[in-house]
């Protein structure tokens, strides 16, 4: 294998533009690194460019659109520090899309003996699209990283992505990629989980599905109770595995517990259809897939097996590989119920495992709890193979802070809130928005209050501020608080000290830039960013004013203020005089616009989904 790298696209303009996903920093960042990577190994560098030039004429859609970008010269056609050009390394300037458009980069390819590409850039649905294609069609193997791509039409991407998987190009992300140069090869494969499981929750359907509500609740509530006793050592090996502290996984049991005898409650509405002339009832769909996150790794998944079953449906569950010997535990308490064989199933695996159990014809149904690029994945597939989705795609989530509150306590709830378990809950409160009257005040006892929240061992009672999941998790929030750093945004350490990696001192930033990178992406990580607002309008709009929107909170006694918050707050919860963290076990738990799709969790929303409706006549 003689490889070469090959940027696309990695300028200004785009991706200044806003929307992509992954975030512009993030892919500029891991692209930055597999570049580091092939210069510390002398492997050729090609970098590729949309040139306008000027007086020139730009690409036809362009110009019905009226885009005037990467114009020569400007800055906007200009690549970012850690990703430009050095001496030695060729540029290439394209006016449409494939970077093989550009006769004399075949040329300089070929001459370099070169016979596999590594691609990185953006858009991955556009440019990086067609350079693949054009490569593959010469004869080049080609390997995308996977994470150091992105697009701003991130359906659009999964399609892409699944498209050329089948066909032209593997996916590896960049840490695979530079592996396999040192080792000589392009990368290991990936593993995919095989539809053992789906098979078993496929022939296990139809006698579940028959087996009398009552039945499936009295199981239900033998599970919950072997939850219940097996409480300890669930929450010690959760603060093992995954770094949750231990004040927070105890927490966690018993809302897990109590998820699933809430879900038992509901068994019996399906197949009810009383009363004479049209009447409806539910109906199970058969199997479902639920895919999870390491954070929550019992309450998740239990919020959505408990509702599956309950309404006589059977379940494959592919958790987080972080959190898999928790998701095995849980597995043999649930045989312990006696449950039959196959009722719930566990697929193993990364997410090449998700995506080939979401693919799945035998899969009806899909739950998902995830990023917003699982759910653009989940999303592309569900709408293929006309099946419903529900995800949860978490939350960039804002509370509002006004002068008439009290604001030692807005603080203490605030700063829980933000870096209670490292600030990776989807509901953590990740911005707060401050009336400039009082936003001076407000930050120093905000600064006061973090101060006594304790970082250290998960398993100490008295910890807070666990480590992030992984290193490679500290290194991805750590170099965002870097960014903001280097923007000129203020950045405060309230802690003097912190463990080394993968640990994170809780940190906030003050930006009062809406566009800010810092502020429009969710960090997951614990860093609290503090936006003023000179009066309530432009508070609201803050508020409102990120892709996402799961939770958000307002502080204030004014009774004009909260009715105002409750009407025009663009979040699927709403909380009052409360930190964004947290949720209860009956009300719906779902995001509005990039936090959700499909409907919420818990409460009503799991009959919705765990069944469809069908209508009965005569």
């Amino acid at each position: 294998m003689k490889p070469a790298l090959l940027l696309v696209d990695l300028q200004n303009d785009f991706l200044n533009a806003g929307g992509l996903e992954p975030p512009a920093g993030e892919v500029v960042a891991r692209a930055a690194t597999l570049l580091r990577g092939f210069r510390a190994r002398g492997v050729p560098v090609f970098h590729v460019c949309t040139t306008v030039r000027a007086g020139g004429r730009p690409m036809p859609h362009w110009e019905r659109a009226g885009v005037r970008a990467c114009v020569e010269g400007t800055e906007g056609h200009g690549t970012p520090p850690s990703v430009a050009p050095v001496a030695g390394e060729r540029v290439f300037h394209k006016t449409f899309f494939s970077a093989f458009g550009v006769p004399a980069l075949e040329e300089a390819v070929r001459a370099a003996g070169i016979d596999t590409i590594v691609v990185a850039g953006v858009h991955l649905h556009g440019c990086v699209r067609a350079t693949v294609l054009d490569a593959y069609q010469r004869g080049f193997t080609v390997v995308i990283a996977g994470d150091a791509v992105a697009s701003h039409e991130p359906l659009h991407a999964a399609a892409t992505r699944r498209w050329l998987a089948a066909r032209a190009a593997r996916f590896l992300p960049v840490d695979a990629i530079l592996k396999g140069l040192s080792e000589g090869a392009s990368g290991a494969a990936p593993a995919v989980a095989g539809g053992v499981g789906v098979a078993a929750a496929h022939d296990a359907w139809p006698g579940w599905r028959r087996t009398p509500a009552a039945e499936r609740a009295a199981l239900l509530d033998r599970f919950a109770r072997a939850i219940e006793a097996d409480a300890a050592a669930l929450v010690a090996r959760t603060a093992k595995e995954t770094g949750k502290p231990v004040r927070y996984g105890a927490p966690e049991i018993e809302r897990a517990a109590a998820l699933v005898r809430a879900a038992a409650r509901h068994a019996g509405a399906v197949d009810r259809a009383a009363g004479h002339g049209p009447r409806a009832r539910r109906r199970p769909h058969g199997v479902v897939a639920l895919v999870t996150p390491w954070n929550s790794p019992v309450a998740i998944p239990l919020g959505k097996i408990g509702p599956a079953l309950a309404c006589g449906n059977t379940a494959v569950w592919k958790p987080a590989p972080a959190a898999a010997s928790i998701a095995a535990r849980l597995a043999a308490l649930f045989e312990g119920t006696g449950a039959p064989k196959g009722t719930l199933e566990i697929v193993a695996g990364d997410a090449e495992a998700a995506r080939s159990l979401l693919e799945d014809e035998r899969v009806r149904a899909i739950s998902l709890t995830g990023s917003a690029a699982a759910g653009a994945v989940a999303q592309e597939i569900a709408a293929r193979r006309h099946v419903p989705l529900q995800a949860e795609l978490g939350g960039n989530n804002a509370a509002i802070v006004w002068s008439d509150a009290d604001l030692d306590r807005a603080a203490a709830l605030v700063a829980e809130g933000a870096f209670g378990q490292a600030g990776q809950r989807c509901t953590a409160n990740r911005r707060v928005i401050v009336d400039a009257a009082c936003a001076e005040d407000f930050v120093t006892r905000l600064v006061n209050a973090t101060r006594l929240l304790a970082v250290g061992d998960p398993e100490d009672p008295a910890t807070h501020v666990g480590p992030l999941v992984s290193v490679d998790a500290a290194a991805r929030v750590g170099a965002t608080i870097e960014r903001a750093r280097a923007s000129s945004r203020s950045v405060i350490v309230p802690h003097r000290t912190a463990p080394p990696a993968p640990y994170l001192p809780p940190t906030i930033v003050l930006c009062d830039d809406p566009s800010a990178e810092i502020v429009q992406e969710e960090t997951f990580g614990p860093v609290l960013v503090v936006q003023r607002a000179e009066n309530f309008g432009l508070a609201l709009r803050l508020l409102n004013g990120v892709r996402q929107g799961l939770v958000a909170a307002l502080f204030s006694a004014s009774v004009e203020r909260r009715a105002r918050f409750l009407e025009d707050a663009e979040a699927g919860v709403l909380k009052l005089d409360a930190a964004t963290a947290d949720a209860g076990v009956e009300a719906p738990f779902g995001g509005w616009k990039a936090s959700g799709i499909g409907p919420p969790e818990h409460g009503d929303g799991a009959l919705e989904f765990y069944t469809r409706a069908q209508a009965l006549y005569g």
